[in-house]
């Protein structure tokens, strides 16, 4: 089979297999693995950015299908700067870099890759080192033009973004499933695809380089330019690519990184201020959140919501949200009309990237740690109102059991000192 559709179609099945994407996305990603064994007909490479508001949404996982599809792939994720330009110099390769936010987070050491990764966008970027030949220093460039997909938590470098097709992973519901991968069992499917496209590649990189596929008017240049190699795939393997092909480009070209560091506490927190409510208005929602001694709301906004001043801190709290879909909206409250948030706003937020709320009639007025001693069947639990917030170590209830059957003491508040039941 040498049928470009018939290959894209089972690209796109192959990794919606393992991996929860929309349907733009999977057109995107399928369209970017083609891309991969072609690139030398194009003349700038789209980095494909994976990220996402949090851990766990997919994006590893993500990597490791592509790893199964993509032309000669490097999968890595501490490689140096300068290992990864010679890697790429050496010969035709995909690099697959999982963790960049690790990198970038760092306040040095990571100009050299962010350089490269800037030259490396546009057919013939080089980076350029001095090395020592025969006694002496000379001057050699490095080819570091090559597909690239970027995998992170939050927010690539401005400059980095500005060369990606974005792909923003949520974590899945319990209502959405995928199977696990095995590479032992998919390794036949996947070298079968991989093998395909090679032979696909092999007689199409001249017509590619020859296309001129049309853009959509709203893509700005930067966006226009990565998605033009893409679409020149689209448009070769017809039968509703092309189509699906510019749908995905409008709809994915605007999809931006935010400043999620902090999202999920701010997640947690909303949904304890929401409760019993169905809106709120942003002034109302930010005192509450300013009330909160556990978390650092208070430090950031209390002065200025205390003094009346809630543009900065409204500002900051739509950032925070607006990569998970969520942007404050007018709202109707008697004869007012604050903008605020709806509780249906975070309900789809909730369900991914939040554990499900503990019932009231179960919570017992404590605050339960993740850690745990599982040997001992023991948690931690914080007693409410301790003065310095520390966790102190309980047996778990069992039944309808009103205090440690050995000491008597009641659950949430510890036990005696002499109880063996309350050391962890």
């Amino acid at each position: 089979m040498n049928n470009l559709a018939e290959l894209l179609d089972e690209t796109e099945a192959f990794v919606r297999r393992y991996v929860v994407l929309g349907s733009h996305q999977a057109v995107a990603i399928s369209l970017w693995v083609a891309h991969t064994h072609v690139a030398e007909a194009a003349e700038v490479t789209p980095y494909l950015a994976i990220t996402s508001p949090e851990r766990r949404t997919g994006k590893s996982r993500l990597l490791e299908v592509l790893a199964c599809l993509v032309r000669a792939p490097i999968s890595t994720m501490n490689i140096s700067p300068s290992a990864l330009f010679r890697a790429i110099d050496a010969g035709p390769t995909t690099v697959l870099f999982d963790e960049v936010d690790t990198i970038f987070g760092r306040r040095e050491g990571n100009e050299d890759l962010r350089a490269l990764l800037n030259a490396g966008f546009a057919r013939g970027g080089q980076v350029h080192r001095s090395e020592a030949e025969a006694k002496k220093y000379v001057l050699r460039s490095f080819d570091v033009f090559a597909p690239k997909a970027l995998a992170a938590i939050g927010k690539l470098p401005d400059t980095v973004a500005d060369r990606c097709v974005h792909i923003r992973m949520k974590r899945k519901t319990s209502a959405e499933k995928v199977d696990r991968l095995r590479r032992r069992l998919v390794r036949e499917d996947a070298e079968r695809i991989r093998t395909e496209l090679s032979a696909w590649a092999t007689g199409a990189v001249q017509a590619l380089a020859d296309a001129w596929p049309a853009l959509p008017d709203d893509l700005d240049d930067r966006a226009a330019d990565a998605w033009e190699p893409l679409l020149a795939i689209a448009d070769a393997a017809g039968h509703g690519w092309a189509g699906r092909a510019r749908s995905a480009a409008l709809a994915l070209a605007d999809d931006k990184d935010g400043d999620e560091s902090v999202g999920g506490l701010l997640l947690l927190h909303i949904r304890e201020a929401l409760d019993g409510h169905d809106r709120m208005s942003t002034v109302e929602l930010l005192a509450e959140l300013v009330d909160r001694e556990d978390a650092p709301w208070a430090r950031w906004w209390g002065n200025d919501v205390d003094a009346g001043h809630t543009k900065g801190p409204a500002s900051r709290l739509a950032k925070i949200l607006q990569p998970f879909g969520i942007a404050p909206k007018v709202l109707r409250i008697g004869e007012a009309t604050p903008r605020g948030y709806e509780r249906e706003m975070f309900e789809e937020a909730w369900v991914r990237y939040l554990p499900p709320p503990t019932p009231p009639e179960t919570r017992n007025n404590a605050t339960r740690n993740t850690n745990q001693a599982p040997d001992q069947g023991v948690s931690l639990l914080r007693s409410p109102g301790g003065v310095d917030g520390s966790y102190v170590p309980v047996q778990e209830p069992s039944g309808g059991s009103d205090g440690c059957p050995e000491c008597g003491s009641l659950w949430v508040f510890g036990h005696g000192e002499d109880c063996s039941r309350g050391t962890a």
